[in-house]
């Protein structure tokens, strides 16, 4: 049987996609690992195969070309903010490693056409590659390495199964859109530990995305993310909008959540259901953003809506929320404008301390995305799959709260428990603050 194969290839600074592919190729053989030495290693798209462990040694700097035609032979299947392109992928591959202690500069500073003052964030290019595209993969580890500069969503990781993503360091603009850490897109099995997020969009996040034909991917299920520090500017941990397969025991635990606008949420709007999910032992640092980002300052929040007519969106069940505490500038919401509804919720051990933010925005709860930010009219303002403003000047989906923002709002939720739940308010409430702590909207 052939020994395994270790190739070391040095740092020149130029161009060295063919000979950095050609050592994956060749380790891939009979299995082996591919170290990238200390220096500067520039690289338009590669392809990791079975067996290949690709190594970023101490020093090493991986610098992608800044140009999506770079990437046009590392295409995956699922398109992404209309990218289907990859700076590393691997398709259909088993035992793939990528390891640090390396960095990864992706360039992402080299897709921004402008800046949208309206809602504070750079107007990114029309195609952007993401920079790891993992796509039916099984036994797949991500470990120790550092990324910075992401154009688009950094890790996304498709239909893959026994993963562990771990010690991964993450730094992308936190003024550029759809820069999500780390993406599992109907995947199972799945260990993320001791990572650093910090990004303009979502932290680490769970989707089951369709195919071309519309159906499912697959399910996300038996999935942990613990001990793990995420900034986002959107959402920090979690599941959805995607949802058109199931999520099936999900577990986040000791996490810390800091400089976020969303700290947990849920977002149930493609037909799968969400069930048995857990958050234990975080703690939440939830500020407000401007109206154009979705949610402003929530600890929690859950909602199902039917994002198209002809489309149910699947119920929520089984939710607890035990052990969390920070503080907050929105509120707790629970929102199902859905038929499917949210079922028995459980909020144990909550200590929060909602405080008003700068902004006001956290005094709405929020409910995009909807129809009307897929498919907005040509005559709208906003931008797709963003914001909608309507012709009353406010941004479709944002909802006042009935007698002004309470500490907790529920809507459309059968089964709600709470114990051990302290969420301390201003002596003297705000302007539009409701003096009811819990409020419960029947449906």
């Amino acid at each position: 049987m052939a020994s395994p194969q270790h190739i070391r290839i040095e740092a020149t600074g130029r161009e060295a996609t063919a000979a950095i592919q050609e050592a994956i190729d060749l380790a891939s053989a009979h299995g082996g690992r591919v170290t990238l030495l200390a220096g500067e290693h520039v690289a338009g798209g590669l392809i990791l195969k079975s067996g290949v462990e690709l190594h970023l040694a101490e020093g090493a700097l991986l610098r992608p070309i800044p140009d999506y035609e770079a990437y046009r032979e590392t295409t995956v299947c699922v398109v992404a903010e209309k990218s289907n392109r990859g700076m590393i992928i691997a398709r259909n591959a088993e035992n793939v490693r990528i390891t640090g202690p390396g960095r990864i500069e992706a360039g992402g500073e080299h897709f921004i056409i402008g800046d949208d003052a309206t809602v504070g964030t750079f107007v990114p290019a029309e195609f952007r590659p993401r920079v790891v595209v993992l796509e039916r993969c099984r036994n797949v580890l991500l470990d120790g390495f550092h990324v910075a500069g992401s154009p688009m969503w950094t890790l996304h990781l498709i239909d893959c199964e026994d993963v562990s993503v771990r010690n991964v360091s993450i730094a992308n603009d936190r003024r550029l859109p759809n820069t999500d850490g780390v993406v599992l897109d109907a995947c199972r099995r799945v260990v993320i530990e001791d990572c650093t997020i910090s990004t303009a969009d979502d932290g680490i996040c769970l989707k089951t995305s369709a195919e071309s034909d519309g159906k499912a991917i697959g399910a996300c299920e038996n999935v942990i993310v613990r001990r793990s520090t995420i900034s986002s500017l959107s959402c920090a941990l979690k599941l959805g909008t995607e949802s058109f397969g199931d999520f099936i025991n999900v577990v986040f635990e000791d996490c810390k959540v800091v400089q976020s606008n969303r700290g947990l949420g849920l977002f149930s709007r493609d037909g799968g259901r969400m069930r048995d999910i857990r958050f234990s032992r975080i703690e939440v640092d939830c500020r407000e953003t401007p109206d154009g980002f979705w949610g402003s300052g929530e600890a929690l929040t859950v909602t199902v809506v039917d994002r198209r007519p002809e489309q149910r969106a699947g119920a929520v069940e089984n939710l607890l929320a035990e052990e969390i505490g920070g503080r907050m500038e929105g509120a707790i919401n629970l929102v199902s404008t859905s038929q499917a509804g949210i079922h028995d919720v459980a909020l144990y051990g909550i200590a929060l301390t909602q405080e008003p933010g700068p902004l006001g925005t956290g005094r709405c709860f929020d409910l995009r995305p909807t129809f009307a930010d897929i498919a907005p009219s040509a005559e709208a303002e906003g931008r797709a799959n963003a914001w909608t403003r309507g012709a009353d000047g406010r941004i479709v989906g944002l909802c006042d709260y009935p007698g002004g923002m309470p500490a907790i709002y529920l809507k459309g939720v059968r089964g709600f428990s709470a114990r051990g739940v302290t969420v301390t308010r201003p002596a003297r409430l705000p302007e539009d603050w409701n003096a009811t702590d819990i409020v419960e909207e029947l449906t």
